[in-house]
């Protein structure tokens, strides 16, 4: 039995959010060395194309063709990875680089998605203040929003709402003040801050699980956007709100997700270099990432 290897792909787009530094996010977690820990393999950089602030008229998004285009060159990268028999760790970037990620698994079958994010990520493009796609990440991906972006390939959604959870957020309040489209109404699994709290990371994260690793499933995808943490732990992030998981609860969620030996890939995103002066948040990141991910599945 082999060990499947972790491979690092560096996708540093905002085009889901703004130039501000969560672009930064692939040099900073490599400089604070987590290709090393893991002992996985630099697979390069997928560039996107180029930021343009002005929102689209038709669809209400920021950067509407760059971010589906970005989508098809980051799922050839990682498909490529996937067909290699390797796990993909991809670093963004925002969070529309999951459209790409994705994209590359509906090519390949039907996975579930274990969605770590404070925030639901469900707005439509007219309740979404600055139009940006990093808002409307899971939305656009169950087929949900502008079809330049909603419907890549002609395949509809990338992934079924049953096969996804949604844990951790914490923002129900302020989306529904927005005007978002709710996620309780969807036939997505939230498990949102309380709930984890209530039942405890370790129960949670079996309870989600359960969900997105059915044996009907050929595995299933890891979205970890890190303002799911604690603002405490985390403040390196644009949008920030108090509460959220400690690294602790992170990393229990995500080693039982390693341990069940159905994860094909992992994306790290929204952490943002620009506010972290000395560097110490991106080392936390990586050790924490690096205690969780250690374990590996023989394939």
């Amino acid at each position: 039995m082999v060990k499947r290897r972790y491979a690092v792909v560096e996708a540093p787009s905002a085009l889901g959010l703004f130039p501000g530094g969560v672009e930064q996010l692939p040099a900073a977690l490599l400089e604070a060395g987590l290709a090393d820990a893991l002992t996985a393999r630099r697979a390069g950089l997928v560039g996107p194309p180029r930021f343009e602030p002005q929102r689209d008229v038709t669809t209400g998004l920021l950067n509407p063709t760059g971010v589906r285009d970005y989508a098809h060159q980051l799922a050839e990268t990682t498909g490529e990875l996937l067909d290699g028999g390797e796990i993909p760790i991809v670093l963004g970037g925002d969070c529309s680089i999951m459209l790409g990620n994705l994209l590359a698994l509906s090519r390949r079958g039907r996975y579930g998605l274990l969605f770590l994010d404070g925030h639901a990520d469900f707005y439509q493009p007219e309740a979404e203040p600055r139009g940006e796609a990093a808002s409307m990440d899971l939305a656009l991906a169950t087929g949900r929003g502008p079809r330049v972006v909603a419907d890549l390939d002609g395949r509809g959604p990338l992934i079924r709402d049953e096969d996804v959870v949604a844990f951790g957020r914490r923002d129900a309040e302020e989306a529904d003040e927005a005007g978002s489209q709710r996620i309780e109404e969807s036939g997505i699994m939230v498990l949102d801050l309380a709930t984890v709290r209530d039942r405890g990371a370790d129960r949670a994260a079996h309870d989600a699980l359960d969900r997105v690793g059915r044996s009907e499933l050929d595995g299933f995808w890891i979205h970890l956007d890190c303002d799911v943490l604690d603002d405490a732990v985390m403040p390196a992030v644009d949008y920030r709100q108090p509460g959220g998981l400690s690294w602790d609860e992170l990393e229990t969620v995500l080693r039982r997700a390693v341990e069940t030996g159905r994860t094909v890939g992992l994306e790290v995103t929204i952490f943002n270099p620009a506010l972290d002066s000395d560097g110490s948040i991106a080392r936390a990141l990586v050790a924490s990432l690096t205690r969780a991910l250690e374990y590996r599945h023989d394939a």
